[in-house]
């Protein structure tokens, strides 16, 4: 019998044992190398190094330390055969050499070439048979461990004996032996509903197989999914039942596609036997297979007389032709249907209808049939008509509205125009024939309408020689009402200026004439109004303010800011208001320098951010940051601080801002 040539590792610090052993090796053939090391370490570095076909291992010593060298040795190198050598053969310690990993165990005084060679052979054998049942096992817990699907074997009375990877990830646990460690009693910890398992194992006594059993289970995070088991039972040669082993399926994603479909279902058919809309399908033969209650009832109709016919059966032929040519042009097309048709339900009269008609695929993609909608427009299309017809009439009255607005826009426009010239259009200067930049009184003013036309109003004009009177209103509101009121009032102060020396009896006078005017009216519009009377030789200046903001007195050379306040101190009524109120008369004496500012409360009732109001207060202060500055630059930079300040960036009233400023150095006093 021919023998493959051998390479063999012997391992021993016996140099003679080695020797000898090299020499019955090649003695009895076979055996092309023989390689020795010293030592165990030595050893494993060789065998790391270089590949040999087996391992002869002289035993150090016949002791536990000996037997953990030959354990150590076994494990380090799992594939190769052992034979050991030791100092005797008790029987017991080859034993447990045989136990700890090596092929056989050798007295090193018993040993000859024959018997060396004979055992050395048989431990490769012996080895190699080994190698082949770990590679199949290997290969089977591979394949156990790696199948899609959970693997298990339990015995009937609910516990684990055998468990896959795959059967731990559906139920959530790390590994096997945890799921098998953790739940002993498959009945309490595993099915949700209660005798779920008495049930499967009922099934197995019956029929020893089982197949599709599905079940709710707790995972190991107490979530719950679903499973499909296949099982079968495993007997004994007597016939006695030894465990169940089979499959285990996580199903729960098909469940939960399942349930959404048979929601899904519930709900169309809940959704179309509510819909107010005839619903109907067809199969590719034109017959009907469904229609909704609405649709029967529109018919007069039940479903089973439906079911099964076609177009045919329910209407004329003419029409039954045009609807099956409709149906077959959408499940040759695939393309949805649409169209308004008059429609004539038997017994009933004509009708306008809107159909709709789509194509119904199957699971497969093709088209199996249609499904139909239709619904009455009759009173849609009437309304549309009674519509278009409002429409042609609203866009008449809109086309007689713009000419009207627009005649009423040329009269606001003209209306602005003659208000404007109802304005001081030159100041009087003071003495007569002096230059205005000479004049003893000095005006200037600022005048802004919050729509077309104004309700605020002013006017500036000489009473002699050396008076200037200064007359400033405003009538609630704003537009076309307050501007009639304001003309009013100056038509009636150009009556009065006979009255007009003496403030307080004019602004008397004025409001009980312009009480018997509005009382005609029955809509009372209430004004506030202030007039001054001011004497340049003297520097006297009486005034009266009936219910008006209070002007501020600038002494601009002192740099101090003052309100006009009435000697009472009180506040005296509106114009307009009561029929004989008493208007006071005040006075203050002027200073070289000082500027008189009459304004309305469109100045400073502005609305800024965060719900801010600008106030009389913030008024004064802004007024005292331009003392310094001339008139006119006074005025218009206050506007522009008070216009940053609208959140807007507008006025939302009228504005009108007037001063009156007194040099103190007049022509008369020059010469």
């Amino acid at each position: 019998m021919e023998f493959e040539p051998l390479k063999v590792l012997l391992v021993g610090n016996d140099k003679r044992f080695a020797h000898d052993v090299a020499e019955m090796l090649r003695a009895g053939g076979g055996v092309t190398e023989v390689a020795t090391a010293a030592t165990l370490e030595a050893g494993l570095a060789e065998l790391a190094a270089h590949s040999y076909h087996a391992v002869l291992f002289e035993l150090p010593s016949e002791n536990a330390a000996g037997l953990f060298q030959v354990t150590q040795l076994t494990i380090k190198i799992r594939r190769l055969p052992i034979v050991v050598f030791g100092p005797g053969n008790d029987g017991i310690f080859g034993t447990e050499i045989i136990g700890a990993g090596a092929q056989d165990y050798l007295a090193k005084d018993e040993i000859d070439p024959r018997t060396l060679q004979h055992a050395l052979r048989c431990a490769i054998e012996r080895q190699q048979e080994y190698n082949a049942l770990i590679d199949e096992k290997d290969n089977y817990c591979g394949i156990f461990d790696h199948l899609m699907e959970g693997v298990f074997r339990t015995t009937p009375d609910g516990h684990y004996l055998l468990a896959n990877v795959a059967l731990a990830r559906i139920y959530g646990y790390d590994s096997p032996l945890e799921l098998m460690a953790s739940i002993k009693d498959i009945a309490h910890r595993l099915y949700v509903e209660p005798g779920r398992r008495e049930e499967f194992v009922q099934l197995m006594q019956e029929h020893d197989t089982l197949s599709g059993f599905e079940s709710k289970i707790y995972r190991k995070d107490g979530t719950i999914i679903w499973i499909s088991e296949n099982c079968r039972a495993v007997r004994g040669e007597q016939g006695q039942l030894l465990y169940y082993e089979g499959t285990v399926e996580d199903i729960t994603q098909q469940r939960q596609m399942e349930q959404e479909l048979q929601n899904s279902e519930s709900l169309y058919h809940s959704l179309v036997e509510t819909m107010p809309q005839n619903v109907f399908r067809k199969d590719p033969l034109g017959r009907f297979t469904f229609a909704n209650q609405q649709y029967c009832n529109h018919y007069h109709c039940r479903l089973e007389d439906i079911l099964g016919k076609t177009d045919f059966d329910f209407f004329p032929k003419e029409l039954a032709e045009q609807y099956q040519k409709d149906d077959q042009r959408v499940m040759q097309t695939g393309q949805t249907y649409e169209i308004t048709e008059e429609h004539h339900p038997l017994g009933q009269d004509k009708r306008i209808t809107r159909v709709v008609k789509t194509p119904l695929y199957g699971a497969d993609g093709n088209i199996i049939g249609l499904q139909g909608i239709f619904w009455d427009i009759t009173e849609q299309q009437l309304a549309e008509e009674r519509i278009r017809q409002a429409n042609i009439e609203l866009a008449r009255s809109r086309e007689d509205l713009r000419v009207k607005n627009s005649i009423m826009e040329e009269n606001l426009h003209m209306a602005r125009e003659i208000q404007l010239t109802m304005l001081p259009q030159q100041y009087p200067v003071f003495p007569p024939g002096t230059p205005p930049e000479q004049s003893a009184f000095q005006f200037v003013h600022r005048y802004q309408a919050a729509e077309t036309v104004s309700g605020d109003f002013f006017s500036v004009y000489a009473l002699s020689d050396t008076e200037a009177a200064v007359f400033i209103c405003d009538v609630t509101g704003h537009g076309v009402r307050a501007a009639l009121v304001t003309a009013m009032i100056r038509a009636l102060a150009e009556e009065l200026k006979p009255l007009a020396r003496e403030p307080g009896n004019f602004l008397r006078k004025l409001n009980s004439d312009l009480c018997s005017i509005l009382k005609s009216t029955g809509s009372p519009m209430l004004t506030t109004a202030f007039y001054l009377v001011a004497d340049w030789r003297t520097g006297k200046m009486r005034f009266a303010n009936a219910g008006h903001p209070k002007p501020l007195l600038l002494h601009r050379p002192a740099g101090k800011i003052e309100p006009l306040i009435n000697a009472s101190t009180r506040s005296e009524p509106v114009l307009g208001l009561f029929d004989n109120p008493t208007y006071q008369t005040s006075e203050v004496t002027l200073a070289p320098g000082d500027l008189v500012m009459l304004f309305t409360d469109g100045l400073y009732e502005v609305q800024g951010q965060n719900e801010e109001l600008y106030s009389q207060e913030r008024l004064m202060l802004d007024v005292q940051n331009l003392l310094q500055k001339p008139p006119a630059q006074m005025f218009d930079q206050l506007i522009e601080v008070i216009r940053t300040f609208a959140v807007s960036g507008e006025f939302d009233d009228d504005v009108c801002l007037v001063g009156m400023e007194y040099p103190g150095q007049t022509p008369e006093k020059k010469s």
